[in-house]
């Protein structure tokens, strides 16, 4: 899966949201400061849709969009990456880091440990912002 720029990122984030989305609707979605031109966001989303993350359905001269790839896959590929390049693909690194620099909440801690506890895979509960 090819990496996003932090403009087609932002993009997905509005697409994912959104389910399915006209570029009006996707620059709605985008923060205040200010929105984006119109053709700007257009270009992001035929660059997205040859990257293979969107598809459309034509009404004319007018798309609408919707992913391809969903966020969970991207998620997951993308910490993937992350792991691979700054944790030496060590879930340990990573959990050292995030309990170091962090400054985890002693709640987010205990609920690691529960996932670690249930890391057989019978009972382990989806992550947090699903």
């Amino acid at each position: 899966m090819e990496e996003l720029t932090k403009a087609e990122e932002r993009v997905m984030q509005a697409v994912w949201k959104l389910k399915k989305a006209f570029v009006k609707d996707i620059i709605e979605q985008l923060p205040d400061s200010p929105k984006p031109p119109y053709n700007t966001i257009s270009s992001v989303v035929r660059i997205l849709e040859r990257k293979g993350y969107v598809g459309f359905k034509a009404y004319g001269k007018t798309y609408e969009y919707y992913p391809l790839v969903s966020k969970v896959a991207y998620r997951g590929a993308t910490f993937r990456r992350m792991l691979s390049q700054y944790f030496d693909n060590s879930p340990a690194a990573l959990v050292s880091y995030m309990v170091a620099e962090e400054k985890l909440t002693p709640d987010e801690v205990q609920h690691m440990q529960q996932l670690l506890d249930n890391a057989d895979g019978t009972s382990a509960s989806p992550a947090h912002g699903e």
